[in-house]
């Protein structure tokens, strides 16, 4: 049983206890937790303990700046009532906006409070409870405080949304539809070995590099380095990257435009292949941020494109598994999550990919395209 798992356990446990002083004296005996101020964490999760004597939860939680400290672990707000001990996460991706002091808050200037009445309760269909945590916690990893922040600055301070909507009407429709079976066409064609052996290749190149990098505990930091490794253009800087590599994300280079779908652009005669690169570790359960929502649906909308994803999986000691994969690959299509919640106002969202379902590819890979499920995936994406 992991620690969140034996935290959940002791709070069912002591459902009724009715006092928040009580439980939180119990917990900090149990668990060896370290206090900071209002909140209580350990190398695994955070907590800050709330009472409500009506059951209702609208009262003032936590500072934004506070909750971004704790937002790389689990950030548990345990809601004693008279009957049961309520479990909410409450990391940034589950907030709607923040409430208090908040006039100021920009990007830069991280400022304001959260009330409970602010964190949502169900997030794209799953229940915010004690039993649903760490499958909750596996999609906000992939996102964190700096991907939620644009959000809640837009939702907070009723600034006008960054970006548009791509527009999609019939003509578009059948436009990227189309690209389904240019998508089947590809993984057929020679073009396809050749793009798979350039990037087996390059992890081949770094492989070693590529092991250092992933025990980087920080996802965002370390998802990026490795796609670097892999498509960046400076081969230099490459060799140099690990070694200097700290938490600050301004010592990373941009090598992915605004134009780009994926990490690594590759023009054949009749193709114009976009590939985004993503790491599995296998010890770890997350789910791996795939794509813009919009941004996919205006690169299908052009002729020739193929998308892929090239996944890389790592255990504690090697990389066992690199596998190129259609995203309309049939086991990826039944098992991407659409996060309408996290996009802002003016997007239709993004996408994740189910852990599991990268694993199975890693160890069973196939490029297997079901185009009746593939067209109702889009409808869904079309009707965002």
């Amino acid at each position: 049983m992991n620690q969140i798992d034996d935290f959940v356990a002791f709070i069912k446990a002591n459902d009724g206890i009715g006092n928040k002083s009580k439980l939180s004296t119990l917990a900090i005996k149990k668990f060896n937790f370290i206090k900071d101020r209002t909140v209580f964490y350990t190398d695994s999760f955070a907590v800050r303990f709330s009472f409500s004597s009506s059951g209702s939860f609208s009262n003032t939680v936590l500072s934004l700046s506070k909750l971004q400290k704790f937002d790389h672990i689990p950030f548990l707000i345990c809601l004693i009532t008279e009957e049961e001990n309520r479990i909410f996460v409450a990391n940034s991706t589950f907030l709607v906006k923040i409430s208090h002091s908040s006039q100021t808050l920009t990007q830069q200037n991280i400022k304001g409070s959260f009330n409970g009445s602010d964190i949502c309760k169900t997030f794209e269909g799953i229940e915010n409870n004690r039993d649903n945590i760490l499958q909750l916690f596996a999609i906000h990893a992939e996102i964190g405080f700096q991907g939620n922040l644009l959000r809640l600055v837009e939702a907070t301070t009723n600034i006008s949304p960054t970006g548009k909507k791509f527009e999609v009407g019939e003509k578009e429709k059948l436009n990227i539809i189309k690209s389904i079976d240019r998508a089947i066409e590809f993984c057929q064609k020679p073009e396809f070995e050749i793009l798979r052996q350039e990037l087996d290749d390059k992890v081949e190149k770094f492989q070693n590099e590529i092991l250092i990098a992933s025990h980087i505990e920080n996802v965002n930091i370390r998802g990026r380095i490795i796609e670097y490794l892999i498509a960046g253009d400076n081969e230099k800087l490459k060799s140099q990257l690990v070694i200097d590599i700290n938490e600050e994300y301004n010592k990373l280079p941009g090598f992915k435009t605004d134009n780009t779908l994926g990490d690594y652009v590759r023009i054949f005669e009749n193709h114009h292949t976009e590939t985004d690169v993503k790491t599995k570790l296998v010890l770890l359960n997350s789910n791996p941020k795939a794509y813009y929502i919009d941004k996919f649906l205006e690169y299908h909308n052009k002729e020739n494109t193929v998308f892929f994803f090239y996944f890389i999986g790592i255990n504690a000691k090697q990389i066992f598994s690199k596998k190129l994969i259609s995203v309309y690959q049939e086991n990826l299509i039944g098992s991407t999550i659409l996060l309408k919640h996290w996009a802002g106002r003016n997007y239709r969202g993004v996408t994740q990919f189910v852990g599991t379902t990268i694993q199975n590819l890693l160890e069973h890979p196939n490029n297997n395209i079901n185009k009746e499920k593939s067209v109702d995936f889009l409808n869904r994406l079309f009707s965002l």
